[in-house]
């Protein structure tokens, strides 16, 4: 990873006078071949911060090298997909993510959290946001501050509580969660493979169906806990166990007696690694290709 840094009155890379020349006086592919050739200059990169075209701009907040004399103006930048450049870069400083990460973008502010030089700082603004999927973003994170944590089990958003259920590895977060009245924030909890025993034991007398069979498809249980639901009133549960890759054998051997006959033929017909889990996983905001969704100012050339 490059290392932002302020740049002197000299310039220390030789044969930048040309890359300036190019970079001033140039066309737009020119320009552009010298914003990302490796060897240009950082005081040519800080003059092509400010090119008339966006690609170009862009170009130099995408470099890990790129110095903060570049990027810092580019944090403002009229185009978003130029922000959302330096909001990914590994480089930005975290004074320039604190800035982006109250950007008017909602994909600028998203970006913020996957860059790997986001600190807790950035994330106690995450935190008290707004914007519900910075803060479901927030929640998804790896090893999260237990501070942070706790304030998002009683985020205001059910979407929040449910990704930080799912993700968390904090026993303090899981046993609070583990009580919360929303069905999705509970089958939330149900796919992760970070609670006991007896959490699983809970969720799997939870009255609400899509929590035992979110579980089911997603953690290994105990054979009493197997047993137990092999006589769940529910099909949607018995189904999710017949087709559950995490179901032992001689439970599935079971299930081909049960009195629905879907349930039984989808035990017999089981094959391991046909992907015929009933649980599917909704993809997660955060990312994007570059200039695409609505009202997009990026992807042409300007």
């Amino acid at each position: 990873m490059g290392k932002q840094q302020d740049v002197g009155g000299s310039d220390r890379n030789s044969g930048s006078g040309d890359a300036a020349h190019v970079a001033a006086g140039g066309g737009l592919d020119a320009r552009l071949a010298v914003a990302q050739d490796p060897t240009t200059s950082q005081l040519a990169l800080i003059d092509l911060a400010s090119d008339p075209s966006a690609v170009v701009r862009k170009a130099v907040a995408t470099r890990t090298d790129a110095p903060a004399q570049a990027l810092r103006p580019l944090t403002r930048d009229h185009d978003r997909d130029v922000r959302e450049a330096v909001a990914r870069n590994p480089s930005t400083s975290v004074g320039n993510l604190l800035r982006l990460v109250k950007d008017a973008d909602r994909w600028v502010r998203w970006a913020v959290a996957g860059n790997p030089a986001c600190d807790e700082s950035v994330r106690r603004v995450m935190a008290q946001a707004p914007d519900k999927e910075l803060r479901g973003l927030l929640a998804e994170t790896h090893d999260l501050e237990p501070e942070l944590a706790a304030r998002l089990v009683d985020d205001v958003s059910p979407e929040v509580r449910e990704r930080l259920a799912t993700r968390t590895h904090d026993p303090e977060v899981i046993t609070a969660l583990l009580a919360d009245r929303t069905a999705r924030v509970r089958k939330g909890l149900a796919r992760n493979p970070r609670t006991t025993s007896a959490q699983r034991t809970a969720l799997a007398q939870d009255p609400v169906v899509d929590v035992r069979a979110a579980l089911v498809a997603a953690v290994e249980l105990d054979e009493a806990d197997l047993r137990r639901l092999l006589d769940d009133r529910s099909v949607q549960v018995r189904m999710a166990m017949a087709t559950s890759e995490l179901i032992p054998p001689h439970i599935r051997q079971a299930l081909t007696g049960d009195s629905d006959e879907l349930v039984a033929g989808a035990a017999r017909d089981f094959r391991p690694g046909a992907g015929t889990s009933p649980v599917v996983r909704a993809p997660r905001v955060g990312h994007r290709a570059s200039g695409t969704g609505p009202g997009r100012s990026g992807g042409a050339r300007r």
